[in-house]
């Protein structure tokens, strides 16, 4: 009791700041940020933990490449289905997909102005894939990293000399300006990546191929 006595003497020796009218913002501010402190070191040591055990996981066997095109691939062709279906479908779009066409000017952050349907459908069509095509959990991993970055550098409205589309040949993949018209003219490139779907089925449009009237 008299250490408790002593600490509340202390306190008020000190009354001008708890009277500060910022006191209680800089007092929750400064528990809440201590309290953080415990699971940030988490964190940074996780930074640490997670390449090692990748590396391990590398070390045991072979990772390939081409199944990562595998999995791009086959989540290209599920998510232009469904993107297809739910854009022909009035009720599924009405119900679903429109909170995603909110803006026609998109970017990178409006990739995940998706909603709760949206959501859980692309993340089953990229946790499945892997699975079925018995990729290595590092292909596993780089798949998911990859389909990301793409994902947003989709939606994020830039065409630079650097970007995806410029650098895989023969307009193959659509990228940024690629989505950027799907989210203008609604009713064209529904394929998030590649551009084949959209050529099979019609539905391809970019400045240099209208499509056929």
């Amino acid at each position: 009791m008299l250490l408790l006595q002593e600490l509340w003497d202390c306190i008020r020796a000190h009354h001008e700041y708890l009277n500060s009218p910022f006191f209680p913002v800089l007092f929750s501010l400064t528990f809440y940020l201590s309290f953080c402190l415990y699971f940030m070191i988490l964190d940074i040591l996780s930074l640490f933990i997670f390449p090692v055990t990748v590396l391990h996981r590398y070390l045991r066997s072979d990772s390939y490449p081409t199944d990562v095109i595998a999995c791009l691939l086959l989540f290209d062709f599920q998510y232009f289905l469904w993107h297809l279906v739910h854009h022909r479908v009035s009720w599924l779009y009405n119900a679903f997909h429109r909170v995603h066409h909110k803006y026609t000017s998109t970017s990178a952050f409006s990739t995940e102005n998706t909603g709760g349907w949206e959501t859980v459908c692309s993340g089953f069509f990229a946790a499945v894939n892997p699975v079925m095509l018995r990729c290595h959990p590092l292909t596993e991993m780089t798949f998911y990293v990859l389909n990301i970055w793409l994902s947003v550098e989709d939606h994020s409205g830039y065409d630079f000399p650097w970007s995806t589309q410029r650098l895989v040949p023969f307009g193959l993949y659509g990228g940024a300006v690629h989505h950027s018209i799907h989210h203008q003219k609604f009713t064209y490139n529904y394929a998030p990546y590649f551009t084949l779907w959209d050529r099979l089925f019609g539905t391809l449009y970019s400045p240099s191929r209208p499509p056929q009237l």
